[in-house]
């Protein structure tokens, strides 16, 4: 996986949760994680295809998506409800935006998908042959993990 394809996410990552939160945000030692991992509770899902093939994974618990919506709705939410799960939606739209713009500039060329919620226990998402590098994120309201699984198309 090249460094070309996670910087563009981290970086859109750090300036959109720092505008909308108007908090601190720090990054975690990055890690890599198998083909079939577990989801933390909450999970945005951005398909990625054309120069690169895979998957971008914003991954939460669920109390950080309801902080992070109650802050970004500045009104305090006792549920991820649907107004809760929009949120979220347009955070990872927001930041998938800001990263596609980057890398359009690099010369990658490609389209994504509409983000998912997917929300639950027990959960796994599974990459058939494709490692997944998660960039962890902490926040005053939990941790964020950006889990980027892609690869060039052969």
């Amino acid at each position: 996986m090249r460094v070309e394809y996670i910087n563009p996410f981290v970086e859109a990552a750090f300036n959109v949760l720092k505008e909308v939160l108007d908090e601190n945000v720090k990054r975690g030692e990055l890690y890599l994680k198998s083909t079939s991992q577990p989801v933390l509770g909450v999970a945005a899902i951005v398909g990625l295809a054309g120069d690169v093939e895979g998957r971008v994974l914003f991954d939460m618990r669920m109390d950080t998506a309801i902080a992070i919506a109650s802050v970004m709705n500045s009104e305090k939410l006792e549920k991820l409800d649907d107004l809760g799960k929009a949120t979220i939606n347009e955070l990872a739209n927001m930041i998938t935006a800001q990263a596609v713009t980057k890398l359009h500039d690099l010369g990658f060329k490609f389209d994504l998908t509409p983000p998912s919620i997917i929300t639950g226990e027990n959960m796994e998402v599974t990459d058939q042959g494709v490692e997944a590098l998660i960039v962890p994120i902490e926040l005053p309201q939990g941790k964020i993990e950006i889990n980027v699984a892609v690869r060039e198309r052969t």
